[in-house]
């Protein structure tokens, strides 16, 4: 498999029906701008739906790719190694924010069981049945996966992807529910950025101490000299310093832009992915979202890469995907406006036509 054949599947969204939607928005009666970003998202979303005027949200899904990391075990997370598929059983019971959230905003939850170190029988055959691997390897001394598990959990995340498409899956939300993913995900956009450790480590979700965060920056310092030489190969890269989870969720980011499905990003975990899948398609962030601001500086770094400029600001740092859930109603209310604010009489467009001309 190689990453970068993504880059002739992937398609922008289409530049003539946005134009369309710019044209339509104009002979709407409330004033263009007077929405602000709204207007910019309900223009989008015409042009990735290739539809005018756009169609409503109406069956977008929450998808939570889980995995445990072997570098948890050096004490850089909140939590302890091995114990996400707590994080996991919590969701599937409704006791996390996530789960909160996608109940009062009634958003179905599907969670894939990438590289959960744990018995199965602890979660639903649902969940487990896709799983590549028992955890992943301790990326400071070790590869997070075998060559062929990666390629395993990259065609997941492709195969997850084309089942949401085809059930008509109309949006993604899209979050991780990991321990040590956020010391992967840093490394992964370091080394793609060219950055020290110390300028993308963050505190992560579950927040750690001082002391931890030193162990963190020391974990993605020696991550990253196993990082840099295989950066020209995006799968190995996933390999060498990802994960199960992560490889999962960039293969699902890439096979989602082929198949023009939007996708929202919550967090460092999905921004990182989205920075190697960019590395291989340079199309696919067109379908992308940034949901909002995590307070990674990981996060920061990749996003600005990707130039996705965050659609919320309200210092959510919990994860798992609830930034980004919290960002649907405002891409909901995007296109309902788009859809359904009504167009001025042809009196009052020939009116403003005519000023526009006197003003000239």
């Amino acid at each position: 498999m190689n990453l970068d054949d993504f880059s002739d599947l992937i398609e922008r969204p289409d530049g003539g029906v946005r134009r369309d939607a710019e044209e339509r928005r104009e002979r709407q009666i409330v004033p263009p701008g007077a929405l602000g970003r709204l207007d910019e998202l309900g223009e989008w979303l015409s042009a990735a739906q290739q539809a005018v005027p756009v169609k409503p949200i109406v069956q977008p899904r929450v998808v939570l790719f889980a995995g445990d990391h072997g570098v948890a075990e050096l004490g850089v997370s909140g939590r302890a190694a091995g114990t996400a598929h707590e994080l996991v059983r919590a969701t599937l019971e409704g006791a996390t924010p996530l789960a909160v959230l996608a109940r009062q905003f009634s958003v179905p939850v599907r969670i894939i069981d990438a590289g959960l170190d744990c018995e199965p029988d602890l979660l639903p055959e649902s969940v487990v049945r896709h799983r590549v691997r028992r955890g992943s390897g301790r990326i400071d001394i070790e590869d997070a996966l075998t060559a062929e598990e990666a390629e395993q959990a990259v065609r997941l995340g492709i195969a997850i992807a084309d089942e949401e498409a085809d059930s008509g899956t109309d949006l993604v939300v899209l979050g991780d529910l990991s321990v040590g993913g956020t010391t992967a995900a840093a490394t992964l956009i370091a080394a793609l950025c060219g950055t020290d450790a110390s300028v993308v480590t963050g505190r992560g979700g579950a927040g750690i101490d001082d002391l931890a965060w030193m162990r963190k920056c020391a974990a993605i310092r020696d991550s990253l000299r196993r990082a840099r030489p295989v950066l020209g190969d995006q799968l190995e890269l996933l390999a060498t310093v990802g994960g199960a989870d992560l490889a999962a969720t960039t293969g699902f980011l890439l096979q989602c832009a082929v198949r023009k499905l939007p996708v929202i990003l919550d967090g460092v975990v999905s921004s990182a992915c989205a920075l190697v899948a960019q590395r291989a398609a340079f199309r696919a962030p067109d379908w992308w979202l940034a949901g909002q601001v995590s307070g990674e500086p990981a996060q920061t770094k990749a996003l600005d890469r990707m130039a996705l400029n965050p659609l919320l600001d309200h210092g959510v740092i919990v994860g798992e995907g609830s930034g980004a859930l919290l960002a649907l109603p405002l891409v909901q209310a995007a296109a309902a406006l788009a859809a359904e604010l009504p167009e001025r009489a042809p009196a009052d467009q020939d009116d403003a036509s005519k000023t526009d001309t006197d003003d000239d």
